[in-house]
């Protein structure tokens, strides 16, 4: 691509580049110049505009002249005649097919397949619009004491995209030195978690303050990503030395 590049030959680059013909040096040359000369870009992305819009273009059969052409030059690519193992590729080269493209391109847009860069494009927007479909609710989760003279609240608000959650405690009693509070999360028998023999993964080990309350960011397990999993959250008091061997019962539950 040294020196100047004369129109006809920059147009064939461009083609080729859209439709993805270059060779793997011609692209990273072209790329060089696009740097080089940023309004090269708008012809590339008027060409691939072009493209895109044959979406809304119902397909149609190609003029009478041009299929002839194309189909005598088919007869004679094809004719042994013209042909010898020495002096005859079996495809055309490189080069040759750009510049057929290349004169074609303006008036066939209509019939050509988009490139690779916009159906890349458009796949990731509609995993984008799909991600947003299938976003899940966030969830706020209020446990109730089992036994109704303790006065506590706990709270866990979880959002299920992030797996993040808020854990929000008042009015729990201090506890002694040796043992914790447990927040489990407890799923439907035989999901493809991993749980303990009640079904509960441990979420979470927490202390309160002296007042008995606390708020704390947590991170939950991923099986809150999964709709109707999640039966149950609970709170336990366990020994601070193995509080994942679960041997308390619930002092605070909320059933889902």
């Amino acid at each position: 691509m040294a020196g100047v590049m004369h129109s006809e030959e920059l147009q064939l680059l461009i083609a080729g580049y859209v439709l993805c013909d270059l060779s793997p040096e011609e692209a990273v040359q072209f790329e060089q110049q696009l740097a080089a000369n940023p309004a090269l870009m708008a012809e590339v992305a008027q060409l691939q505009q072009a493209l895109e819009s044959t979406y809304d273009v119902p397909e149609t059969e190609p003029p009478a002249y041009l299929r002839d052409a194309i189909l005598t030059a088919s007869e004679k690519a094809s004719s042994p005649a013209l042909q010898t193992v020495e002096s005859v590729p079996s495809r055309p080269p490189r080069r040759h097919r750009r510049r057929w493209w290349g004169a074609a391109a303006a008036a066939l847009v209509a019939g050509l397949s988009l490139s690779n860069y916009l159906l890349w494009q458009e796949v990731r927007t509609l995993r984008a619009a799909s991600s947003r479909e299938t976003a899940a609710t966030p969830l706020t989760i209020s446990l109730q004491p089992t036994d109704a003279t303790l006065a506590a609240s706990v709270t866990v608000a979880v959002d299920p995209n992030t797996l993040e959650g808020t854990l929000t405690v008042q009015d729990l009693p201090v506890l002694p030195p040796d043992q914790v509070y447990v927040l489990w999360t407890v799923v439907e028998p035989d999901a493809p978690f991993t749980t303990d023999d009640k079904d509960a993964i441990l979420t979470q080990v927490f202390t309160v303050d002296a007042e008995g309350d606390l708020v704390e960011n947590i991170l939950v397990p991923r099986v809150y990503r999964e709709q109707g999993t999640v039966t149950a959250v609970a709170v336990t008091i366990e020994d601070a030395a193995a509080p994942q061997r679960h041997v308390a019962p619930p002092i605070l539950i909320e059933r889902l």
